[in-house]
């Protein structure tokens, strides 16, 4: 193994390293790095310093503990303490909003979508840490920016997202009369028909599955040039093109595997990896599970965006993980750091390639991570930081945006539609009146 060596001196230089010298780092040298990066940190940790940091549970097991070495070699550097807890997606946000209610408990959370702005009140300024990740990470993209900006501040990090992309298997597809994944609405809806046809249906979340749910629903409604509000933030919900999209979303249900209405975000993940199911909307996890277990299973699947709307144009919403620090931690400084240190190249590069495709980061400079084309599989979630739009769509993102997502409005419109339990009319009455409630129209 290469030595490294790491000093005060390298760093001013500009000394970053190479990919494959840091994917080949052992975990000495890493804290080496990390010793000599707090020496040059605009941030110096508080003295004995303990930070209760919340996450997200981990679908890519590698990703996991790459993360949990980045986080040992900053404690043994900085002589701090950071308890890293873990939750599953639909945990977090409460949790979360105990801890900003309350005042105590949490110093930091990695969580979901629009989360910092649940309470934006709450969250720490951190525009110092956007701006130097900036500086040396090619810049953020627009929809970063909308993730962590909120009244011209940054109130979170925008991590990373997991791109909610199309997971299919090929010799399904094809046997269904598509060797093309489908590029436009009626191409995808004879897809999900035909897979029923030949016994190897789809199926996609319609439960409070945050991530699986949200991400595909979202889709459908503004591919038909729905939206829940405007850019005025008015609730426009109740319209002809969401109409449209009810009726749309209805013909894939009717051909998907049963129980798609109570799925939460693993259910489709366990349906695949079991054969019963044969295409979804997902993050690459399966594909990483499947190469570790089933390789035959993973040289048949393959991954696409979904298509395109009645526009012509694609429009996607990714599952992001802005990180936040919350106002009232007696350790900014440090976690300041912290979230600074986890995503500097040296690295958040191995890091992104630990999580094989679920990571896709908002820093354009991490698109050049050769991960992305090594396999061309990976390759679709490569621009999902680019493509990424947040949960307000058209509108502004604010608290009223974020209660919006973390109360399913959208999805439990077309479940509710789907399912049977109402008609058309209902279903955009219902989710009307809930976000009038919630954008107080």
């Amino acid at each position: 193994m290469t030595d490294f060596t790491f000093d005060r001196r390298s760093l001013l230089k500009g000394g970053a390293l190479t990919l494959a010298a840091a994917a080949t780092m052992s975990a000495d040298q890493l804290l080496g790095y990390a010793k000599a990066w707090a020496q040059t940190s605009p941030w110096v940790p508080e003295a004995g310093a303990k930070i209760n940091l919340l996450r997200w549970k981990r679908f890519v097991e590698a990703e996991d503990v790459a993360f949990m070495k980045i986080v040992d070699a900053f404690q043994k550097a900085n002589n701090v303490t950071i308890n890293v807890s873990n939750e599953s997606y639909d945990d977090i946000q409460p949790k979360a909003s105990v801890a900003a209610n309350t005042g105590q408990g949490l110093d930091m959370v990695w969580g979901l979508y629009s989360l910092p702005f649940l309470f934006p009140s709450k969250c720490t300024d951190v525009s110092d840490v956007a701006d130097h990740l900036a500086k040396k990470c090619g810049g953020w993209t627009d929809s970063g920016k909308a993730y962590g900006m909120h009244n011209g501040k940054w109130i979170g990090i925008p991590v990373a997202a997991t791109g909610g992309l199309v997971n299919y298997r090929i010799s399904a597809a094809e046997k269904a009369g598509h060797k093309e994944f489908p590029k436009d609405l009626a191409g995808f809806s004879d897809l999900i028909k035909g897979l029923n046809k030949n016994g190897t249906p789809a199926g996609m979340a319609l439960g409070h599955a945050s991530g699986d749910a949200n991400s595909w629903l979202h889709w459908a409604l503004w591919a038909h040039g729905g939206r829940l509000i405007d850019k005025d933030n008015k609730v426009v919900v109740n319209s002809p093109e969401t109409a449209k999209a009810l009726e749309y979303t209805k013909g894939l249900y009717d051909s998907f595997i049963p129980g798609t209405a109570s799925w939460n975000d693993a259910s489709n993940n366990k349906a695949f990896l079991a054969g019963q199911l044969y295409l979804t909307v997902n993050g690459i996890s399966i594909y990483v599970t499947a190469k570790k277990d089933n390789k035959e299973m993973a040289a048949d699947i393959n991954h696409a965006h979904l298509p395109a709307g009645v526009s012509g144009k694609t429009r996607e919403m990714h599952l992001g993980f802005p990180i936040l620090i919350y106002n009232f931690t007696k350790f900014p400084n440090t976690c300041k750091a912290f979230t600074a240190f986890m995503m500097e190249p040296e690295q958040f590069n191995p890091w992104v390639e630990a999580a094989q495709g679920y990571l896709s980061p908002f820093l354009l400079d991490y698109e050049k991570n050769p991960m992305w084309t090594a396999d061309p599989k990976n390759t679709p979630y490569r621009d999902v930081g680019r493509t990424a739009s947040t949960p307000a769509g058209d509108g502004q993102m604010g608290e009223n945006a974020a209660a919006a997502i973390a109360d399913f409005v959208v999805v439990d419109m077309f479940a509710n539609y789907c399912t049977g339990r109402e008609d058309v009319k209902t279903a955009m009455s219902s989710a009307e009146r809930a976000a009038k409630r919630i954008f107080r129209a």
